[in-house]
Order: C-alpha cells, then structure tokens, then sequence
C-alpha cells in the first residue's frame, strides 16, 4: 500500500527511502459511473490538453524527475515510472490541513506556520524537478501561503521545465469540487470529485498571469467542466 506521502519513487533523496509500489491504496480502483450515494465519489474520464502538452515537452526523454502535489495512486506512479522517469508525491492538501487545520476561517499569513509548511511539503533542492503536476491545489491557499508556494515552487523546479495546474473559473461560487486526478493516457484523466470545498479564492487569466508573473511564461486551456487548465513554464 502506498502511503500518504510518497517520496523518491525510483531515485529519491535519501533521507526519504523509496516506498513499495506493488498495490495500489485502498479506493483507487472505482468503475467511471457517477456515484449516487450520499458522499459516493462521482468518478469521469475526461481528455485534458493541459496534461497533453506537460507530456509533450518530456516525450522522447528518460531520466526525469516529476513532482505529484495530489495524493499517491499507484496510477500515476505507474504512468510516470513506465515512461522511464521519477516521482515524487506529497498529498499536499493532506500536509495543509495537518499545518492549518480545515476551518474556513484558519489563517494562513503566520510566517512561522508557512515555513514550517514550507519544509513538511516542498522540501526539495533548488532546481531539483523537470515537471510539477500541481492539480488544483492552489485554490485553497490564502495569499500569504500562496505567494511563498509559488516562489518556492520556482526555486525547486528547472529551468524550462513545465507546471500544470488547474482553476476553477466560475467566480461566482462559493463552494468548487475537489478532485483527485489519476493519468489514465497522455492526454486522458480520471477525475474523482470528491465532495465541495470552499476555495480561498477563484482566479481570472489576469490573476493567474500575475501569480506566475515570474515564470517565462503562463498558457490557458478551458474545459466544459469549468476548470482553467494552466500549463506554466519556467
């Protein structure tokens, strides 16, 4: 089984010996149907372009090292270690409530706090990946937090190495799904919604080209499920 943070699948540090990956955690396998159940996962397939051009610039190349912000499925561990390269995964949410609790009033602006989050959950050397799968974590980060993940994130990352993250772009709602996304093909996802969650904030394309202000540059995918998908490169 794979535990909740999962790290140096196949080459990394350490101070952090590599997991078993025989089985895959308890939940991941679930039919594509939607749940009807209360609290039932409702589970899709859906094709992503955002996945499709991360895969594009790693094509043809082996040895690489990929960070996973989502909780560890053995799907992604499997996809990513078969097309020859590392992960890396940190249930990144996991690790957030654990720093700052769940209430929808938890402050995130103590810098201590931040730095001690900063060292649970992105502890990595200075230009240490060639790839982030951030998924859509960043919605649930205040702006103290967020803006020290996001420069943390441009320090472990190499230089030309891409980012895909996703944004809900309906800011008009007060509660967004959240999701586990598993890699099913270069440009196929399983997302599993796994209930609501009350975002930190919703971002426009000007907002999010603000966050990434840093980066050489920042790319938009629309989905019918309104999600923005953001493919950001270094």
């Amino acid at each position: 089984m794979l535990p909740d943070r999962l790290r140096g699948i196949l080459g990394g540090p350490k101070r952090h010996p590599p997991a078993s990956v025989a089985a895959a955690p308890a939940g991941v396998s679930r039919s594509f149907a939607s749940g009807k159940g209360a609290g039932e996962p409702v589970v899709m397939a859906r094709t992503s372009r955002g996945l499709e051009e991360f895969f594009a610039q790693i094509r043809g190349q082996s040895g690489l090292t990929i960070l996973d912000l989502g909780p560890a499925t053995q799907q992604n561990v499997s996809f990513i270690t078969n097309l020859g390269h590392r992960l890396y995964s940190d249930d990144f949410l996991k690790v957030l409530h654990e720093t700052f609790g769940t209430s929808d009033t938890v402050d995130q602006s103590n810098p201590g706090r931040i730095e001690y989050f900063l060292q649970q959950a992105l502890d990595y050397p200075e230009a240490h990946f060639d790839g982030v799968l951030i998924w859509d974590v960043l919605e649930y980060l205040e702006p103290p937090l967020l803006a020290a993940v996001v420069e943390r994130l441009r320090r472990i990352v190499r230089e030309k190495s891409l980012m895909l993250a996703f944004f809900h772009y309906d800011d008009k709602r007060m509660s967004v799904p959240y999701y586990t996304f598993r890699i099913q093909e270069l440009n196929l996802l399983q997302v599993t919604q796994e209930g609501l969650r009350k975002p930190a904030r919703l971002f426009n394309n000007r907002d999010l080209e603000k966050l990434f202000g840093k980066f050489n540059s920042v790319k938009f995918f629309l989905t019918k499920e309104q999600l923005r998908e953001v493919i950001v490169k270094a």
